[in-house]
């Protein structure tokens, strides 16, 4: 492997103009890594960004095969990134090798997947109304729409998922298949494998032969808002805490020309348990539903923080089976330093509530994170208690006991928007329970049935988003196809001749998905 530069990527240069040099630490001991990087300048992120402005108009100019052909290139790369990326990437996160080389794939299925979006052409969301020239009071004049691509984008890596969140992840891929250069923040966690990752990206780039400046990223603290605030961006792609989203949300709408932000924040993801399922399958709900408090240390967005089951004797013993599973996990490293003081102060917030009631989970203590039960009174949830609402980043679920179907669904009313509700249930709990689904659709993104929300598959169906919080748009999605709407608008053309059109617009386009021909679909758009 080439040794690392720790220097900023830019306009396809590399460039350490700064003074202040950073390190990336072992997650496990502390230590830290060999490795300088440098601190982007000012100057330097004002380059970054007028890197990817000049490379804009030469990129979206490109045909879709092409940018696809970029992409694939990509995933190409990302796939031949061998063991000794693998033990970076663990050192880096603590995160084990068979997370990391399921990570690697999915993050080379993203860009394949947007690859493939883009050969088939429906992002374009083509539309035609021919004119009719004989209508009357007054003709029609020719129209036909498609969607461009916003302009530049900065994205802010993850720190929970270094490969599939960060340098050449979900934002990244789609702002690329829109048409759309990238200026990427590496995350402070990770720099040594967002180096690598971004090296990946620039040789894709020159073997396709992309414009300098498709890709860059810089490195430091505080280069965030100078990134937001450059006029050269036109959107933001944000996954982290519900502070900084907000936080960037402000920025964007504070500039002279706003610009959208698209931040995944924070959630909860309830899951809602039936007596039906109870009464058939208490000890399998029980192991699975801890299994996935406790995946991964629970440094996911979906995991599941809170639990609600109607009040009864089985929901009694239910809540008693967790709290034994619970008590019996192991302590595991969390991803960074950072992380686990977050989730220190989280569980103390828990604590010293009084209508919290601790039910099982040792005490921290040392570097690692401990997995916690909590019960809360419903009336925290009814009443829009923040402390029930703020996700605590980690291990920890909280269980929530309702009296009848009526406190059931005024809990649920309580609720602040989240990405994933996971019902738990028989076919006769479904019946019974039937208002569910329309309240929960109110709330979130995705609803899941008898599963569980820590896994979210890669594909055109997918929905990761949801009702602020959880996201700060929730009309699009930050994983599946769909993501690249988020970075995308429609253009209309009305009265150009055909030879002037975009292919995507032109009559003998065959790729045309969304085509409406004098108001009514034709049968390429069935």
């Amino acid at each position: 492997m080439p040794q690392f530069l720790g220097h900023n990527y830019i306009g396809g240069q590399r460039s350490a103009n700064g003074s202040l040099k950073l390190q990336s630490v072992d997650a496990a001991t502390g230590e830290a890594l060999p490795q300088d990087f440098y601190q982007a300048t000012p100057q330097e992120v004002d380059a970054a960004a007028k890197a990817a402005a000049a490379a804009y108009p030469a990129y979206r100019a490109l045909s879709a095969s092409r940018r696809a052909q970029f992409l694939d290139a990509i995933a190409d790369e990302l796939d031949a990134l061998g063991d000794a990326f693998v033990e970076l990437v663990c050192r880096e996160t603590a995160l084990p090798a068979a997370r990391i080389k399921g990570e690697r794939g999915r993050t080379s299925g993203q860009m394949r997947l947007f690859a493939t979006v883009l050969r088939r052409g429906d992002f374009y969301g083509a539309r035609i109304d021919k004119a009719l020239p004989d209508r009357q009071p007054l003709p029609r004049p020719d129209l036909r729409q498609y969607r461009i691509g916003l302009g530049p984008v900065a994205v802010f890596g993850a720190s929970n998922f270094p490969l599939a969140f960060s340098t050449a992840g979900g934002d990244t891929a789609a702002a690329l298949a829109a048409g759309c250069p990238v200026v990427f923040k590496a995350h402070s966690g990770h720099m040594a494998t967002a180096e690598r990752v971004a090296d990946a990206i620039i040789r894709a780039a020159e073997t396709t032969e992309m414009p300098a400046g498709v890709f860059n990223m810089i490195f430091g603290g505080g280069v965030g808002e100078a990134l937001v605030k450059h006029p050269a961006i036109q959107a933001v792609g944000f996954t982290g805490s519900l502070k900084g989203g907000r936080a960037l949300c402000d920025m964007a709408a504070a500039r002279p020309q706003p610009i959208p932000v698209f931040a995944e924040m924070s959630s909860i993801n309830p899951v809602i348990v039936l007596p039906q399922a109870l009464q058939a399958r208490a000890e399998t709900v029980a192991r699975e539903l801890t299994a996935s408090v406790v995946q991964g240390c629970g440094q996911f967005c979906t995991n599941p923080g809170l639990v609600i089951g109607l009040a009864s004797p089985a929901f009694s013993a239910f809540t008693q089976q967790v709290a034994q599973l619970i008590g019996d996990q192991p302590a595991q490293t969390m991803l960074n330093a950072g992380t686990l003081s977050s989730y220190d102060k989280g569980l103390q917030k828990l604590l010293a509530h009084p209508g919290i009631q601790h039910l099982a989970g040792q005490a921290q203590a040392g570097h690692q994170a401990r997995p916690q039960l909590f019960k809360a009174d419903v009336s925290l949830l009814i009443d829009g208690d923040e402390v029930l609402q703020e996700e605590v980043f980690g291990p920890t679920t909280v269980f929530v006991e309702v009296a009848d179907q009526a406190q059931l669904s005024a809990a649920l009313h309580g609720l602040h928007g989240q990405l994933t509700a996971t019902i738990i249930g028989e076919p006769a709990d479904l019946q019974q329970f039937a208002e569910l689904t329309p309240l929960l659709e109110q709330k979130v993104g995705r609803i899941l049935l008898n599963g569980y929300p820590t896994g979210v598959e890669v594909c055109d169906a997918m929905v990761h988003g949801g009702p602020y919080p959880a996201t700060s748009d929730a009309r699009g999605t930050s994983v599946g196809s769909l993501a690249i709407d988020r970075f995308l608008r429609p253009v209309c053309f009305q009265n150009y001749p055909d030879s002037l059109l975009p292919d995507a617009l032109k009559n003998a386009n065959p790729l045309r998905i969304q085509r409406l021909v004098d108001g009514t679909p034709s049968r390429d758009s069935l």
